[in-house]
């Protein structure tokens, strides 16, 4: 899932602009996606999407754009360029997100940069999942939820905990079996914590949202979790480890370093399907409140030079053939309604389909959270590494 940065300035956003060159004539049929997801999404994108929208499109080109990693700026970078290049009048050089939270850059939504998503812009939108959408102005194209993926041969079925206390009561009777990634490193450590978060405060994700945040609530409301986190430690993985990724975590389970790791449920369903896990590992998810997850959503820039093209590229990605690719080639949920696709789909998957998906928001508090974990659970980490 994204790190988001702190917004930038409307003048350091403008000059971001005055750097990129103007698009060439060539670029005329050409749709610019950019994109900070995984490898696994951006590859899915070059070489599962890419060709067949084109086929269906023979009058245009997508260009897949990585923008993740150190240096590149990320999409919250691309996104403040865009809300520069609206308030100057002129391109601002992307067509379409991939994803991106349409609430960023603040102000953005009102002054009109993103197109809002209706059954007349994008008809595949209203075979869209209800639980998928939270803005008019974001596509939920595909989801994902971090659950509890553990190996059947070490951990017996009447062990497998069903709640948050049952989980941290295994985790402190099998000291060293259990391990979770660094908060900002990926997203299933970082929803690992938001659990914990949420345990301590009366399991109410409501208390966190983009428009709640304050320096008092994150001092009141944060702490809580960290003691828990704290009491953990001593039976993780070395005494408190913490790996440096979703990835990195991952291997420890196929190695069998680890038998339980919290996971992100695309990544495992594809590492189960690929070989890359084990056949032995499973996956849960805690019944009492859910590890938390999200739906990605697309986001296309209203200013965008190839507007009406984004927006076709949009309704694509709700076809059948687009959801069953993300069911089984990424093993991520559909953005469209489970019952809008093949029956067999379903009831194939049906362990994995969500009732709910408990958020926790970015900006502020998932700045908070990260400052405060490193500070507070893993003050021996440097977060630069």
């Amino acid at each position: 899932m994204l790190n988001r940065r702190q917004i930038l300035s409307a003048g350091v956003a403008a000059g971001a602009v005055a750097l990129v060159p103007q698009r060439q004539a060539y670029a005329a049929t050409r749709i610019d996606v950019y994109t900070a997801s995984d490898a696994n999404i951006s590859d899915w994108w070059s070489n599962v999407l890419k060709p067949a929208f084109e086929a269906a499109h023979p009058d245009f080109e997508v260009n897949v754009v990585i923008s993740r990693g150190a240096g590149s700026g990320g999409i919250v970078a691309i996104s403040d360029r865009a809300f520069a290049a609206l308030k100057a009048g002129i391109d601002p050089q992307v067509d379409f997100f991939e994803e991106n939270d349409p609430l960023l850059p603040k102000g953005g939504i009102d002054a009109g940069l993103w197109v809002g998503f209706d059954a007349k812009s994008v008809p595949g939108n209203a075979r869209l999942n209800p639980l998928a959408i939270e803005s008019p102005y974001g596509l939920p194209y595909r989801g994902s939820q971090v659950v509890l993926a553990y190996d059947s041969e070490k951990v017996a079925e009447a062990e497998v905990p069903k709640d948050w206390a049952g989980l941290t009561a295994w985790i402190k009777s099998h000291p060293g079996q259990f391990i979770y990634g660094r908060p900002d490193k990926g997203g299933a450590g970082r929803n690992f914590v938001v659990r914990a978060i949420h345990e301590a405060n009366n399991r109410d994700p409501s208390l966190f949202t983009v428009a709640n945040y304050s320096n008092a609530a994150a001092e009141e409301r944060l702490p809580k979790a960290w003691a828990i986190l704290n009491d953990l430690a001593p039976s993780l993985y070395e005494k408190g480890a913490y790996a440096a990724g979703n990835t990195p975590t991952l291997q420890l389970l196929a190695s069998g370093a680890v038998s339980m790791i919290p996971a992100w449920s695309d990544q495992a369903l594809q590492g189960l399907a690929q070989g890359v896990l084990p056949p032995s590992v499973k996956l849960f998810q805690l019944q009492d409140l859910a590890l938390s997850g999200s739906f990605a959503d697309a986001t296309v820039p209203s200013n965008g030079a190839h507007k009406d093209a984004a927006l076709a590229l949009a309704d694509f990605l709700l076809t059948d053939a687009m959801q069953v690719s993300i069911v089984k080639e990424l093993g991520g949920f559909p953005g469209v309604d489970w019952d809008k696709l093949p029956a067999e789909l379903k009831q194939q998957f049906a362990a994995v389909i969500p009732k709910s998906i408990p958020t926790y928001p970015r900006g502020e508090w998932e700045a908070a959270m990260n400052d405060g974990w490193y500070r507070n659970v893993a003050p021996n980490i440097d977060p630069s590494k």
